[in-house]
């Protein structure tokens, strides 16, 4: 039987984040498919934190294109153009972008009015290709702090291990 997410959103964020990284290695330890991880780290942050929209969008055409990959939340984006959107953005520069207000980002896709805020976090494979980003949109403004940048750039860099090195779609 999985161990249930807890619900973390009271919790310092460093501390959460050392408990999601806990539950990423009990869960994935043996894992050598990157959509099974995403999939279980988008489930992960998700239901921790209780964000509107959370998940990746997959390198398809390299430097030029993104495809949702696994995600949890409403419907997202198919397809995204790297350099278009906050999530484009942090394709194309290779960085964590966090936005804490849509709004006021120019080019911002809303996938889902209700999102406020956001972040995307490169991912990166073990030969230092970029993989996918991650995703996560909050419903409120101003939501994404250092601590998630820092919480969240450790959690994605389990791709980094050499089990999941990227072989382009």
């Amino acid at each position: 039987m999985e161990p249930v997410i807890p619900d973390l959103r009271d919790t310092v964020r460093a501390d959460a984040y050392a408990r999601l990284l806990e539950m990423q290695e009990l869960l994935l330890h043996d894992s050598t498919d990157a959509i099974a991880g995403m999939a279980t780290l988008s489930a992960l942050l998700h239901h921790a934190f209780g964000h509107l929209w959370t998940g990746f969008y997959r390198v398809v055409e390299p430097g030029r294109l993104l495809r949702v990959g696994p995600y949890q939340g409403s419907l997202g984006c198919q397809d995204i153009a790297f350099g278009r959107g906050v999530c484009g953005t942090a394709a194309a520069e290779g960085r964590t972008v966090v936005v804490p207000n849509v709004h006021d980002f120019p080019g911002h896709i809303a996938c889902d009015a209700r999102s406020q805020s956001e972040i995307v976090v490169p991912v990166y494979d073990a030969t230092g290709a970029l993989m996918a980003v991650l995703d996560i949109d909050s419903p409120v403004p101003d939501a994404f702090s250092d601590d998630d940048v820092h919480g969240l750039e450790r959690l994605v860099a389990w791709f980094t291990r050499t089990t999941y090195v990227h072989l382009p779609a």
